[in-house]
């Protein structure tokens, strides 16, 4: 390893320097300051004459006179089974605790799963919360994101989804949540840490903590860092793990930053041309592989700007993804929690993980009816504010009433409050008795025999 004094230029987290010997994109770089300070980074372009540097800590005080040195590797993730129960940085140190004593050490970068060796998601994975469970069911293996805006509670959400979710039919120790926090507040990460600790969520959790005011090029590790783990302990330890991904809005802004830095020209909106790659990169990282116990199920979060669902970051992760939960503001403003837009959101890989042996034989049905019954209530209470509630007829309120009930009773949920799949179809059967049995069209007859009370009004 040899030691370089050619610093050319510095802007933003990037160090410029001639180029001095040959060197491999994502090597490890330190930088030395004439203080003594020690910084890391890795290389982020190599061209003819110069190598261009991404530091993880603040380029302040780093001078055309500090000393350069390429490690001659790449970036790691210290892995071992005691990760578990530890809250670390966002480059994977410990916040807490004694140091990381390794089993192995793994490049962050990861691969895509082979699709000819994907497994297909199937299994159920139970989040406790009412409207995903029963009318966008997650299954094991899929990446569903979270569609969100500036002040609602995703955070929130994420939280609860990291205390409350499992695997049905499986062993409590086959199941754990790595979480990554990218570009959170210190009040959000104390937040997090004291929620974690205080319901012993932490036990069977891997938590990243990358707070606002770290490094943008820390920001870009993180969720590389969480997903390695993620890997490390499914397909080597057999477990399934859920990887919760917050904010992902926090980590394309680092890429636009790093992006502006380097000078490259602009995408939509500022975004780099290659953010949809780099995101396929993180989002394609979830599934299970045949012949291996473990999965990888993800659940990204995103803040949409200005809650513009077309903006690309979204719009990107659509694409990549299989689905998407949305948060709407006015169920929030309503008071309501969670506040899940369930005509807007979806689960593509729903029908794979519902039914008879793997949920219940009502399921499919019950989520379709509830959804068509509840889409219908929202176009009426639409249609009263021009005409009028006088201008309904009978069944038209009987419809308004039961979306009113839906929202109150169904959609509203204690922030602590864990409920089972069956208990939210029960839940589900208990406002569709409020409806006439012949507005029930889209549950099958035999089902609709089976769960309406005998008796009741045609």
């Amino acid at each position: 390893m040899k030691e370089y004094k050619t610093v050319k230029n510095i802007e933003g987290p990037l160090v410029f320097v001639e180029k001095a010997e040959d060197v491999a994109y994502g090597e490890i770089v330190e930088i030395e300051t004439e203080d003594g300070d020690i910084r890391k980074g890795e290389v982020l372009d190599t061209s003819k004459d110069v190598v261009v540097v991404q530091v993880y800590e603040e380029t302040r005080g780093i001078g055309r006179d500090a000393k350069i040195r390429f490690k001659n590797r790449s970036v790691k993730m210290p892995l071992t089974e005691d990760l578990q129960g530890r809250i670390l940085d966002g480059t994977g140190q410990p916040l807490e605790g004694p140091e990381i004593v390794p089993e192995e050490e793994r490049e962050i970068v990861g691969n895509a799963i082979n699709p000819y060796s994907r497994d297909m998601p199937e299994d159920f994975i139970e989040t406790g919360i009412s409207a995903i469970d029963t009318m966008n069911t997650l299954v094991r293996g899929q990446k569903l994101p979270v569609f969100s805006g500036s002040g609602l509670p995703h955070n929130k959400m994420a939280l609860q989804i990291a205390r409350q979710a499992e695997v049905k039919d499986s062993e409590d120790d086959d199941f754990m949540v790595v979480f990554a926090g990218m570009g959170i507040t210190n009040e959000e990460a104390q937040s997090f840490i004291k929620d974690f600790k205080e319901t012993g969520a932490l036990e069977r959790a891997v938590v990243f903590l990358n707070r606002a005011n770290d490094p943008a090029a820390e920001r870009i590790l993180t969720p590389r860092m969480a997903l390695t783990t993620a890997e490390y302990f499914a397909f080597e330890k057999g477990k399934h793990v859920l990887v919760i991904l917050t904010d992902m809005t926090n980590y394309c802004n680092a890429l636009r930053e790093i992006g502006s830095a380097r000078e490259e020209v602009p995408g939509r909106r500022g975004y780099p041309g290659y953010m949809y790659t780099d995101l396929a990169q993180i989002y394609e990282r979830a599934g299970a592989i045949r012949g291996k116990e473990g999965s990888i199920t993800q659940i990204p979060i995103l803040t949409m700007v200005g809650d513009d669902i077309t903006h690309p970051i979204p719009d990107l992760t659509g694409y990549i993804t299989e689905g998407q939960i949305v948060l709407d503001r006015s169920l929030h403003n309503k008071g309501v929690y969670p506040p899940i837009d369930v005509l807007t959101s979806l689960s593509r890989l729903m029908d794979n993980g519902v039914g008879e042996g793997k949920t219940r034989e009502d399921h499919s049905d019950v989520s379709d009816q509830l959804y068509a019954s509840y889409a219908e209530g929202k176009s009426i209470r639409e249609l009263v504010q021009i005409v009028g509630e006088g201008a309904l007829s009978d069944r038209d309120r009987e419809i308004l009433s039961f979306a009113e009930s839906y929202e109150e009773n169904f959609l509203r949920q204690g922030e602590n409050e864990k409920r089972t799949l069956e208990e939210s179809l029960d839940m589900s059967w208990d406002l569709l008795k409020e409806l006439p049995s012949n507005i029930l069209t889209r549950i099958d007859p035999d089902i609709k025999n089976e769960y309406l009370e005998a008796g009741k009004d045609e």
